[in-house]
This record gives structure tokens, C-alpha cells and sequence, in this order.
């Protein structure tokens, strides 16, 4: 049988014909005026300005391994190359890893660092580079592509995200990012406020999908089924529907393709400040996860996962 040809990320094209650097100078100026995500901050993080995410010039990771329990697209057999951020531009009531997004938990590094973490996940045999919550520190991670790339980086990049992302910022990822991996949470824009204390999450967030499937498409795999390119979407049931996943799944079959890949979530559990909110302070039934399956496929989507 013939065997496909290794997948070249495009970012290693950028690094050739000098764009990678410019996109790093261009991410680096925007953290003296902060617009980088949809808060709009304007605070200069480079001379100690904290906004809404509370991070200045340097990310701050709370772990980095080859994780095995991510999409078996993403594990292969070495795992996922997993770099955790700490911070977050949400605050959701829910939060399973609240230490890290509310917290802060973690180890600040500089960018050097974090192409040198890049760069041993990949020694380790990482499928591929897998950035969690990348949102408020895109530059400092952008630079780390560069400088990683500069010495042997050839994995997919891996942008595993809340969702709540400026459209203009993701314009300027186009090439750089393989594989994009967003949240879906919720498609009512006033339950968005409650629960994830951010104003119009629906409507930015369809916007910022939309996007991220104009520059990667459906996902490609190669002949080990291994991610290479394309959009991942995850979405969380909630207890009583509160999510919205009829009208997720047709805006995904109506704006984006019947055929993207949809990795429907049942490991919902109230932590956090969910137990203030009567209404999601259990977990899903098994009949509520059947029927959400059910209005996907209602929907028409037809690449349905779920783990």
C-alpha cells in the first residue's frame, strides 16, 4: 500500500520566507495595548498592566506531558504534547480546573522556555503540540512556534480553546495553527452572562468557529487516523439542555459542514460555584447525553464522537 507523504505544518513555510517572525513582532506590539481577545482590554501587559486575564508579558504553565486522555485523533500511541496555561478570559461557575483559571496556579517561563518545552514533548514522541487556553497569550506562543521551529519543530499545532476568541486575532494565526479545537458551550447568548460571566459567548463564538474552519476545514488524518489539519469541535452537555445543543448542532450543519467532527462531552460534574446554581448542581442523566446525541444527529451531522 502506498503510504501518504508526512504532513509539513504550514507554519514551517512561514518560517522559510520570513512571515513567522513578522506575524511574532506584529503579536508582541499588541501586548502594549491589549485587544487581543474579546474583553478589549487595552492594558499595556509589557509595563505590568493586568486586564480581565491577569497575565502580563510572560504565560505561566501549570504542566506540560504527553497526555493521554485526549481525543484518540490527538493520543495516538505516544500521546498529545499538552501544555496547560494558567488564566483564563472566562469565568465559568463550573470550572473543573479552577486552580489553574481562577488561580493562576503554575511556573511563568519566557518564550525561549516554552520552545524548549515544545521541543521535548516532540522528543518524547508527541503526535503533536496541544496548547490549552491559549487565548490571552497567543504572542508569547507564536514566538515559541518561531523559536521551536527555528531548531527542528515539525509537529501540528494543536489551539484547544474556550471558544471566546477575537476573530481578528485567529486572521492572524491563519498558517500557523494545524488544528483548531474549540469549546462550544452554549447558544444563548444571556445564558453565556450567567454561567460564563462573559457578554454575547454564542455570537462571538460562532464567529470565531467560523473562522478557524475557513483556514483548516474539516480534520485530515493520516493513515495512523492521527490528526494533521482541521477542526475539532467539543461540546459539553448540560443538565436540561441548558446548552443549547440543538441550536449548536445546527449552526455547525448550517454554517460550517454536516461532516465536521463534533466530540459530544458526558463528563459534566458540578465543581466550583455550580452548586449555587439549583440547576446545574448535578450531573447529566444517562437519558439526558442519549438525547443530546439525538439532536446532533437530528441535526444532520454526521461525524459524531463521543469517548
Amino acid at each position: 500500500m502506498e503510504m501518504k507523504p508526512l504532513y509539513q505544518p504550514k507554519y514551517l513555510a512561514l518560517l522559510d520566507n520570513g512571515e513567522l517572525e513578522k506575524r511574532v513582532k506584529t503579536f508582541n506590539e499588541m501586548l502594549q495595548n491589549c485587544v487581543l481577545c474579546p474583553h478589549q482590554c487595552e492594558v499595556n501587559r509589557v509595563d505590568g498592566e493586568r486586564g480581565y486575564c491577569q497575565t502580563l508579558q510572560n504565560p505561566i504553565i501549570s504542566g506540560a506531558e504527553a497526555h493521554l486522555g485526549e481525543e484518540p485523533e490527538l493520543v495516538g500511541r505516544h500521546g498529545s504534547g499538552t501544555i496547560f496555561f494558567a488564566h483564563c478570559n472566562l469565568a465559568c461557575v463550573f470550572c473543573q480546573n479552577y486552580e489553574i483559571s481562577y488561580c493562576g496556579e503554575g511556573k511563568e517561563v519566557s518564550s525561549a522556555q516554552l520552545a524548549e518545552i515544545m521541543l521535548n514533548l516532540q522528543n518524547k514522541g508527541c503526535h503533536n503540540i496541544n496548547l490549552v487556553s491559549p487565548g490571552h497569550i497567543i504572542p508569547q506562543i507564536v514566538e515559541g512556534i518561531f523559536l521551536a521551529s527555528q531548531r527542528g519543530l515539525t509537529l501540528p499545532i494543536v489551539y484547544n480553546t474556550n471558544g471566546y476568541d477575537l476573530t481578528d486575532t485567529l486572521k492572524l494565526l491563519e498558517g500557523i495553527i494545524d488544528i483548531y479545537m474549540p469549546d462550544i458551550k452554549f447558544s444563548d447568548d444571556t445564558l453565556g452572562l450567567k454561567y460564563l460571566g462573559v457578554k454575547n459567548y454564542f455570537t462571538i463564538a460562532k464567529n470565531a468557529v467560523k473562522e478557524m474552519y475557513h483556514q483548516v476545514g474539516n480534520l485530515q488524518t493520516d493513515h495512523r487516523n492521527i490528526a494533521q489539519r482541521g477542526l475539532m469541535i467539543r461540546h459539553l452537555v448540560m443538565p436540561q439542555n441548558l446548552a443549547g445543543t440543538d441550536e449548536i448542532m445546527k449552526f455547525i450543519v448550517n454554517d460550517l459542514s454536516e461532516n465536521c467532527y463534533v466530540h459530544m462531552m458526558a463528563q459534566y460534574y458540578p465543581t466550583h460555584h455550580a452548586y449555587l446554581y439549583k440547576e446545574i448542581s448535578r450531573r447529566i442523566t444517562d437519558e439526558e447525553f442519549h438525547h443530546a446525541i439525538s439532536l446532533a444527529k437530528s441535526a444532520g451531522l454526521k461525524n459524531i464522537k463521543f469517548f
